[in-house]
């Protein structure tokens, strides 16, 4: 049985959350995100609560379906955060001459490369660069705010001996030694 599926997710004010076959949707001051629910789990909304748990099944399915509950619960609470606050990615950019620059939908990055890179911004993100050195990533769904912040990083990531390149700012680069003579 699933501890994460058995806690509760209580629904601030402003958050709306509704039930329609099997997708949930969820409504909130930054916008509205859905997702689909496994035939396994069953979702129940009173209270201002949402309750997890899982279909009548043989003893073989449990098991997979309490793994299904705890899934469910956990993408539910990163989407009421998404649309209540929000999720942001933070990446430093290590290295002499390394920038990056945001132009509106497009990310303008300078990293060594005879070209510089511009990066196209999918829907429902924003990049901000507080400083050349900064790229902050920003956006409702978490896993498209992950998924941008790794496809950048993808372009130049940390190489072990000088540590140069794109890293996540909590990111911590296991540095080699040099070759000794």
């Amino acid at each position: 049985m699933s501890r994460v599926a058995k806690a509760p997710i209580t629904i601030e004010s402003g958050i709306e959350v509704t039930m329609s076959d099997a997708s949930m949707n969820v409504k909130g001051k930054l916008g509205q995100l859905s997702m689909d629910i496994h035939s396994s789990v069953v979702v129940e909304i009173k209270d201002n609560e949402i309750s997890f748990s899982i279909a009548k099944l043989e003893k073989k399915a449990e098991k997979g379906a309490w793994a299904q509950a705890g899934t469910a619960r956990a993408n539910t609470a990163n989407l009421i955060k998404g649309v209540s606050e929000g999720w942001e990615k933070k990446l430093s950019l290590i290295g002499v001459g390394y920038r990056a620059k945001a132009m509106g939908k497009s990310l303008d990055l300078t990293l060594g490369f005879s070209h510089p890179v511009v990066y196209a911004l999918p829907e429902g993100i924003v990049a901000e660069t507080p400083s050349q050195t900064e790229i902050i990533v920003k956006g409702m769904d978490k896993q498209k705010v992950g998924q941008v912040a790794a496809e950048i990083r993808a372009f130049r990531p940390p190489e072990p001996y000088k540590g140069k390149g794109v890293r996540y700012t909590d990111e911590h680069v296991v540095r080699k030694e040099a070759k000794k003579k």
